[in-house]
């Protein structure tokens, strides 16, 4: 077991590099968007549901496209998509420089974002590392989604740095072409996969024959589809927390410099979390790892409510907030590679992130739509706290998992030349 795990390390290292680049680019704008909302809220006098509804929109079109994005990526594998992707993406986070004011435009901008944002999301670098790792894949994954954890700790007070010093429209410019540029070459250095194995200086090596669920299998299978539905519930209260703690915080008080460096300390924990919850998911069975992750975030929710005067309190909750922040998205493909195997890993996680996806927009547009209504975030935060119970619940219940690794090794060893 050492010795392949090993061996996967040795050769797959560059791998979780360059997914770790892309996931971390993926998320930057969504890291930085509660920065945003106090200059746009000054300049073009939107409400907070209006500054909301860009995430929303974006993630809308992504979950519309993840399945099929993702029966893509078992075609023609993640490099081949990849590195057009990330360009993009660095083209469509430079466009919001040129936001006029109107909200046609604005929401037009983000339906574009969204269809070029398909192209980098989670499913491109979930795909790449669960296809390169069997054995080690837990803490591969854990190390791979460190990219939003690394964006959350960055993009706060770089983002604020930005704004105060040059101006919210280059702001988006510095991230889209600094951030961008140095994913692309390490995308283009390192990224490959199992559906298309890259083998550098060399030609490509044989398309392997992988197990897993056949599609009808996954749309019957009871355990993906509790890991679908705890991701949905534990994503829109957790993407809505994310999305408006800033404005929660500022408003509470705490000054703006402050507010940045204590989402910075959520980032830190989220690289430690991923990291232990990686070791944990490849030791002990993977859903009591996930239960207890996906339910302790419901700490973070009731000290927003309750004990956001006390900055011990506060601190605390932002570090368990921060811990499984990046995680969900670690646990929900690990469980998800876990219980559909590799054969039609692309699709079904596609669809898995497309909830997700979907789960990440309309968060932050409930979140602010209750502040809207009720002048606060306390309904939203109370609902945040049971759903996160809830998620953690679906995830305990879940059966063992099927043992595809056997079956790897024989797919592995029989394309072997």
């Amino acid at each position: 077991m050492a010795t392949g795990t090993a061996q996967e390390w040795k050769r797959g290292w560059p791998v979780v590099v360059a997914a770790m680049a892309g996931f971390s680019f993926f998320s930057v704008l969504i890291s930085a968007t509660g920065l945003f909302i106090a200059p746009l809220e000054r300049e073009f006098g939107w409400d907070r549901a209006t500054l909301s509804m860009g995430p929303a929109i974006a993630t809308a079109v992504t979950a519309l496209l993840s399945p099929f994005y993702g029966a893509a990526i078992d075609r023609f594998g993640s490099r081949r998509l990849g590195l057009p992707g990330v360009v993009a993406t660095m083209a469509a986070t430079s466009m919001f420089a040129f936001a006029s004011g109107s909200r046609t435009q604005w929401v037009v901008m983000w339906i574009v974002f969204g269809l070029i944002l398909t192209s980098i999301k989670s499913t491109i670098w979930t795909t790449a590392v669960a296809g390169t790792f069997s054995k080690g894949r837990g803490l591969a994954l854990g190390l791979a989604v460190t990219g939003p954890a690394i964006a959350q700790t960055l993009v706060p007070p770089l983002g604020n740095f930005l704004i105060e010093s040059f101006g919210w429209r280059a702001a988006y410019v510095w991230f889209a072409l600094g951030w961008g540029g140095v994913t692309l070459l390490l995308c283009w250095l390192f990224l490959s996969d199992a559906h298309v194995p890259r083998a550098f200086g060399k030609a490509p090596a044989p398309r392997p024959a992988l197990p897993g669920l056949r599609k009808r299998e996954a749309l019957r299978s009871l355990a993906l589809a509790q890991v679908a539905l705890s991701s949905f519930v534990v994503m829109t209260m957790t993407i809505g927390l994310g999305i408006h703690l800033f404005p929660i915080l500022t408003e509470a008080g705490v000054a703006r410099t402050e507010a940045a460096w204590l989402l910075s300390l959520g980032g830190v924990a989220g690289i430690v979390g991923k990291l232990v919850t990686g070791a944990l998911l490849d030791r002990f069975r993977p859903n009591w790892t996930g239960s207890l992750t996906m339910g302790v975030t419901a700490v973070t929710f009731v000290v927003l409510v309750r004990f956001l005067d006390s900055m011990p309190a506060l601190i605390a909750a932002l570090v368990i907030n921060g811990y499984a922040a990046g995680s969900k998205t670690q646990i929900t493909a690990y469980l998800t590679a876990g219980y559909a195997g590799m054969r039609n890993f692309g699709m079904i996680y596609g669809a898995m992130s497309a909830l997700v996806a979907l789960a990440s927009g309309l968060g932050p547009w409930i979140a602010g739509k209750v502040y809207d209504v009720s002048g606060g975030y306390e309904p939203f935060l109370w609902v945040g706290a049971a759903g996160c119970v809830l998620g953690g619940a679906l995830l305990l219940a879940l059966p063992p998992m099927p043992r595809w690794d056997e079956e790897q090794d024989q797919a592995v060893s029989a394309s072997a030349p």
